[in-house]
């Protein structure tokens, strides 16, 4: 009986042979963590009187979900952790104007790379599955342990195989896909699976859909979620600040023909038009068609799920020559500071600014109702990040519909809910 990607990652991590359900101890080779989970990691190794790290080049902190600090407490849990950094020389301390969200820096930096294990300190670590790394995130007491020891326990998780097909309609992206997946599976339907990926409909896109694909498997409850390695792969890897500075060996995994999967999904997707997730739930998705009319305040661009420089692109043409609806205020945040770079040596911030948006910086800020865009009382936003729970991005009343950047865009202007095919 063959692997799957994740088992064939575990097992040459692990050193022995593995399957669903098995408990092992594995290092990792990398294990992040922002400033909230980093400090009460933090706290845990002080209360296990442990004072040195196992290897601190296999440790990331990154300050980026109240970063820049909104307030004074906000500066002192930074503080510590920027302290902490300093003492045990680690050596990826990624401070703020030097980094920007921790799911899009990771990969674009080259620290964490395929056939590798990371473990962090946020639920969409998963994120970095794009690049077929098994990537999942994990309490803080998981990551002290993993600074203190250099390994993590897991369990190896079964894996489902969902494969895209067809021929994709106009501003139809891979946030499309995953938002119309989860309208398949709920938001429990692949509980600690290691999703994997596949399918024609990928060569149509660009890999930084997967980065958003990957990066919601966590809204179907799944561990991870996987891309298999190829030529996207490959260029995008060699091209990183890292590989290019030190070209680091690492490692391709390929599912075997005979591999065993617990779930198996076939999409076809040629007549799927954007989808859009109504509150309070990111399975609870329509078409854009069936949730047209609806006004809103706020748009949020941006992310950890889609502040890929290919998302702003895809804004960026929606908002040229045109105004946002006088209603609206519009926030974009590009997912790291090199992606905010490239941004600007295209001028898509001018795009923005004179459209009527605000080009921020690279924050979580917006996404989790802590600063730089906090819903107030009634009001109804929608985004481009992975999550609408009541509350998320603010005032408990506040509504949260997710969508992709053309739509996200549409909608600013329109001052409703709208398609880009409206435009």
């Amino acid at each position: 009986m063959g692997y799957t990607i994740a088992e064939k990652i575990l097992a040459e991590h692990a050193g022995c042979e593995v399957r669903p359900g098995q408990i092992v101890s594995v290092p990792v080779d990398m294990a992040m963590a922002n400033e909230l989970s980093a400090a009460l990691a933090i706290k845990e190794l002080d209360k296990w009187g442990v004072d040195k790290l196992a290897d601190p080049a296999r440790v990331c902190l990154i300050p980026d979900h109240f970063a820049p600090a909104k307030d004074i407490n906000a500066a002192g849990i930074a503080k510590v952790v920027r302290d902490f950094a300093n003492k045990h020389r680690v050596k990826y301390y990624l401070e703020v104007g030097r980094a920007g969200i921790e799911h899009a820096v990771i990969p674009l930096e080259g620290i964490i790379l395929p056939g590798q294990i990371m473990v962090g300190g946020d639920s969409h670590t998963c994120t970095a599955g794009a690049i077929s790394c098994f990537a999942t995130g994990v309490g803080s007491t998981d990551i002290a342990g993993a600074w203190a020891t250099g390994e993590v326990w897991l369990k190896v998780p079964q894996s489902a195989r969902l494969t895209y097909t067809g021929k994709l309609r106009p501003h139809v992206y891979g946030k499309d896909l995953i938002l119309h997946t989860l309208r398949d599976l709920g938001t429990a339907g692949a509980t600690y699976m290691a999703i994997e990926y596949q399918g024609e409909v990928f060569d149509q896109l660009p890999i930084w859909d997967r980065f958003t694909m990957a990066n919601m498997a966590i809204e179907a409850g799944a561990k991870t979620g996987l891309f298999q390695f190829d030529d996207k792969t490959r260029e995008l890897v060699e091209s990183t600040p890292r590989y290019m500075l030190e070209k680091p060996h690492y490692t391709i995994a390929s599912p075997d023909p005979d591999a065993v999967y617990a779930l198996e999904r076939t999409y076809d997707v040629s007549d799927l038009e954007p989808q859009v997730a109504c509150p309070f739930s990111p399975d609870n998705v329509k078409p854009v068609s069936r949730v047209k009319d609806i006004k809103i305040d706020q748009v949020v661009i941006g992310s950890c799920t889609n502040g890929w420089l290919e998302d702003l692109l895809r804004a960026a043409e929606l908002f040229k020559r045109r105004t946002v609806h006088p209603d609206v205020r519009v926030i974009i945040l590009p997912g790291s500071q090199r992606i905010a770079r490239q941004a600007f040596d295209l001028g898509l911030p001018q795009i923005f600014i004179d459209a009527g948006c605000i080009f921020s910086t690279s924050t979580c800020g917006p996404c989790i109702g802590g600063h730089m865009g906090v819903l107030g009382e009634k009001e109804v936003c929608v985004s481009t990040t992975n999550r609408n729970f009541a509350g998320r991005m603010g005032h408990l009343s506040s509504e949260v519909y997710l969508a992709n950047p053309a739509v996200a865009a549409a909608s600013a202007v329109l001052g409703r809910i709208g398609s880009p095919d409206e435009l």
